[in-house]
């Protein structure tokens, strides 16, 4: 078995020994060195897969924490409906469904779960884990709609609201480093910071959407789980669909950003699939670093799901 750092200790290292550098001068931390020296010639193994033992929805977002694993997922009785084309805004009934965030462990027997939803905000997103809080997004399930963003200790699960937003966020990340709030909208097409003071409350909460909204100037993949991997860059995974008449080709991958700006830092497709062909990056992931490679876990299928781990 490797040795695994885990992400909380490089959190710590990084907000403790390279604060008040810039991202550019910092030294990156093991995972986001051996992210980005992935290539096509990249070999994964599987090295376990851990049968989930209770329903998972529809899954969104995973972090690990020591031995433990949290799962954020949907559970949708009724979908939305919209009005008009795709692109209009509007709903005809924003649906209705339950919010979850599951602990579970490594023999994937469910320890706890706690509900997180309000009304229509019943979708979390994409989770992060800064070593202290486990960060938590709940929207309605439609673009430009309305989010709440929650912490939640990993211990006792109680969760605290930090914010709401007029904004659809589909994933979220803590930066250490500066001590902000990064989320990502529908589709990760632009993302949106708010600073946080020492207390923990955001500074600019009375900003709109319009004034905060980054364009994403990436186009690769849209992102459905992301985390921060200090030094001022930030890890992202998820897929892209394209189609061409009834045919529909599903590309996966990471990406590896930087969070002052959003510039890409790296890009790498994953060619990863479960036994029934759904891409691995299609929504929850979370990656630690070995002490020569990546260890990735990914749980892409929906209601009785399987925790893929692999290494390379």
């Amino acid at each position: 078995m490797k040795k695994l750092i885990p992400l909380a200790a490089l959190l710590i290292f990084s907000t403790s020994c390279q604060s008040g550098k810039t991202p550019t001068e910092q030294p990156r931390t093991p995972l986001a060195e051996h992210l980005t020296h992935l290539d096509w010639n990249s070999r994964w193994k599987l090295a376990d897969t851990v049968r989930l033992q209770f329903p998972t929805y529809h899954n969104q977002g995973m972090v690990k924490v020591g031995e433990d694993y949290f799962l954020s997922s949907v559970n949708v009785q009724r979908w939305p409906k919209r009005f008009g084309e795709t692109q209009d805004r509007r709903v005809a009934d924003e649906g209705e469904g339950t919010g979850h965030l599951f602990k579970f462990d490594k023999n994937g027997k469910l320890i706890a779960e706690i509900r997180l939803d309000e009304g229509a905000a019943y979708h979390p997103g994409g989770i992060d884990y800064d070593g202290r809080y486990i960060w938590v997004p709940v929207t309605k399930y439609y673009p430009y709609s309305y989010s709440i963003v929650y912490r939640v200790d990993p211990e006792t699960l109680q969760a605290e609201e930090v914010l709401r937003f007029d904004d659809s966020i589909g994933a979220i990340v803590h930066d250490t480093d500066r001590n902000a709030l990064i989320g990502a909208n529908w589709g990760a097409r632009e993302f949106l910071v708010w600073p946080l003071d020492s207390q923990g409350r955001v500074t600019n909460a009375d900003k709109k959407a319009e004034e905060l909204r980054i364009p994403n100037p990436s186009f690769y993949i849209a992102a459905q789980d992301c985390k921060y991997l200090g030094s001022g860059l930030m890890f992202c995974s998820g897929l892209q669909s394209f189609n061409q008449g009834e045919q529909t080709f599903r590309l996966g991958g990471f990406e590896v950003m930087n969070t002052r700006d959003f510039r890409m830092v790296y890009q790498i497709p994953i060619q990863l699939f479960s036994p029934g062909g759904v891409l691995m990056t299609n929504n929850p992931c979370t990656v630690e670093a070995t002490e020569d490679g990546v260890r990735a876990y990914f749980i892409p299928e929906d209601e009785q799901s399987t925790l893929y781990i692999y290494e390379t």
